[in-house]
């Protein structure tokens, strides 16, 4: 990563972040049992109003439709308190309850909430939240929908006029504000749509979409509120009674196999729909076959003949793993940074590792500098995207240990995993530190069911930063993204491994020969500082290295390590300060002297045939330069 993409806090700081996040632990846990108690629903709701008012100032003061400026000092920070599982029961299992029944710090299992929204909503960079009527017009309680607010790109409570809360989790929120908190996305169920902004000011419960309609019906709702350019609407009917057909019947079943014309075109339509989306989640075999069959139905079908060269192309990287580069370097602008990539996997396999749980091996012997394999992200988000955000997580599991974690790319993968739920088990099979639901998905009511905190592990075990993409990116906005495969190859500072990125298709190289069952490896923190490579390591991905370089390296007394250091950043500096190209004498002996004086700090015997990576920089600066 690029310096200006981490974040570095003294003590004082780290401690201020610390306190905060312990002392709401303990007065969360203080105030557990109490019973609800009712608000002033007026005030509570002017609240509401009030920082929904002051938000859009904001965002209009910066442009309409636009947000405010990210301050230059600033980031995003949260606990991580201790996970609670999502709610496995069906709807009709659960006995309704009311607001009046909440208790402090509970998960009310076996329970139901319904509820309708009385405010506006009020949006935050990391959650959500608006005021909620129960049963009663005096009883209102806050509900807080906390980082996973949106719905195919629309705010979840926005969309909703009322909702049905599923074995609620009553709290304090971040700021020490009594809550209902929705941590996963199926725990919170729209029983009522309606994307009217002023919705929430009527009294009656009988406006809006309600749910139980057929496929057809969805469809027809659908078309009038695109009519009327109602588009959060039209995308809510159309997405639910997609939601319905799926329950009710597999796509392909609209198959008519009617030899009538206009039969034919829909039969014909159908199949491009099914191979575009199995193209889309890289399954180019069904694709291929979906594709052939549109063409026996419309020979004459430019789309599915497009389709069907370029699913040769991706047979062809799947097979050979031969990649046109320069075309996806030229594609990026196009693709957003997604190139049409297939993945090429066959030379390795996953498999138990005497390093750490599951390892990455070869399948066959690998020449050095040749591709070991290249895959597609299957979840990025780049710096330039709105999607991109960071935040300053303290994690009182581990003892309060302070992380910035990539909020935005952990929002984006349970989106894509809701959206596709074939997907889930792979991510679920990667390693994480909490077991949540198992590695199995699981659905409930046709909603996939998907522990966020089980989904924010994997993420912080398992994502890759990308390094700085354009100038104005930095640690608040740092490009990340999480790809399955790679995700299985273990830490070594010595590793036979090392990645390239064009995009989001990530290669991976062979940096000397690798034999078949040898494990594959990668350095994950490429600094020469042991001590902070040792930080990083174990914040990050939560281990310690032994491998024989970190045991040389601790062997040597911390001046040795800090004066090699010292003479590194010496190093560094004349780097920066000195062009290699033409370089002079004077030039060339200086970077000498600073390659013995580091030399002197290694020693021969004990770093024989081991990197020494305090040498890399000025070592490259002299063959730029023209010297042995």
């Amino acid at each position: 990563m690029a310096a200006n993409t981490t974040i570095f806090l003294t003590p004082e700081e780290s401690g201020r972040v610390q306190t905060t996040v312990r002392d709401l632990m303990q007065k969360r846990r203080d105030q557990r049992g109490q019973k609800w108690t009712a608000y002033d629903s007026i005030s509570l709701i002017q609240e509401a109003t009030s920082a929904s008012l002051l938000q859009d100032l904001s965002c209009a003061a910066f442009g309409l439709g636009g947000a405010p400026k990210k301050s230059q000092d600033t980031i995003i920070a949260y606990g991580i308190g201790v996970p609670y599982l999502p709610s496995t029961s069906k709807l009709q299992d659960l006995v309704p309850m009311k607001l009046s029944d909440l208790c402090m710090e509970t998960h009310h299992r076996g329970r139901v909430l319904s509820l309708r929204r009385v405010s506006p909503v009020v949006e935050m960079k990391s959650s959500s939240w608006a005021v909620f009527q129960g049963d009663l017009q005096n009883e209102v309680e806050r509900l807080e929908v906390f980082l996973h607010t949106s719905q195919n790109g629309h705010n979840t409570l926005n969309l909703g006029f009322e909702f049905l809360v599923k074995e609620p989790y009553y709290t304090l929120n971040n700021h020490g504000q009594r809550t209902i908190r929705i941590d996963h996305p199926s725990d919170l169920i729209i029983s009522t749509y309606n994307d009217d902004p002023e919705s929430w000011r009527r009294r009656d419960r009988s406006e809006g979409l309600q749910r139980d309609y057929t496929p057809v019906e969805y469809k027809e709702l659908g078309n009038t509120a695109l009519h009327d350019k109602k588009y959060a609407m039209a995308l809510a009917h159309y997405a639910e009674g997609l939601r319905v057909l799926t329950i009710q019947t597999d796509a392909l079943e609209s198959l008519t196999h009617d030899e009538d014309g206009y039969q034919k075109d829909l039969d014909a339509k159908a199949y491009f729909r099914a191979g575009t989306a199995a193209y889309r989640l890289s399954n180019f075999r069904d694709a291929k076959g979906y594709f052939a069959e549109q063409l026996k139905l419309l020979p004459g079908s430019r789309l599915a003949s497009t389709y069907l060269e370029k699913i040769e192309v991706r047979e062809h990287e799947m097979s050979d793993g031969v990649y046109d580069m320069d075309k996806a370097l030229r594609s990026l602008s196009k693709t957003k940074g997604r190139p049409d990539a297939a993945d090429f996997v066959r030379r390795t396999k996953v498999k138990s590792s005497p390093v750490s749980g599951k390892g990455l091996f070869a399948a066959e012997d690998i020449e050095h500098n040749d591709i070991i394999m290249c895959e597609k992200a299957f979840c990025v988000v780049w710096g330039n995207e709105n999607e991109a955000f960071s935040a300053l997580t303290c994690d009182v599991r581990d003892n309060a240990a302070i992380r910035v974690f990539p909020a935005g790319l952990h929002q984006a993968v349970v989106q894509k995993v809701m959206k596709n739920p074939s997907q889930i088990e792979k991510v679920l099979d990667l390693f994480g530190d909490n077991e949540g639901l198992g590695k199995r998905p699981c659905e409930r009511d046709g909603i996939p069911v998907v522990d966020t905190f089980q989904i924010h592990d994997i993420v912080q075990r398992n994502a890759f930063g990308l390094g700085q993409q354009s100038e104005d990116e930095d640690y608040r906005n740092a490009s990340t993204g999480l790809w399955i495969r790679a995700s299985y190859i273990n830490h070594s500072c010595i590793g036979n491994a090392k990645k390239e990125l064009v995009g989001d298709l990530m290669v991976i190289r062979a940096t000397r020969k690798i034999l078949a069952g040898e494990e594959i490896m990668h350095s994950y923190d490429k600094t020469s500082d042991y001590d902070a490579r040792m930080k990083a390591l174990y914040l990050t991905w939560g281990f310690h290295c032994s491998c024989r370089l970190c045991i040389v390296e601790a062997q040597d007394s911390p001046a040795l390590r800090k004066k090699r250091l010292m003479l590194e950043n010496d190093a560094d500096l004349f780097i920066e300060r000195t062009k290699p190209a033409g370089a002079g004498i004077i030039a060339v002996n200086r970077a000498k002297r600073l390659r013995r004086s580091i030399e002197e700090t290694l020693n021969e015997k004990r770093y024989k045939n081991l990197p020494r990576r305090a040498l890399v920089g000025i070592e490259q600066w002299l063959q730029t330069a023209g010297c042995r």
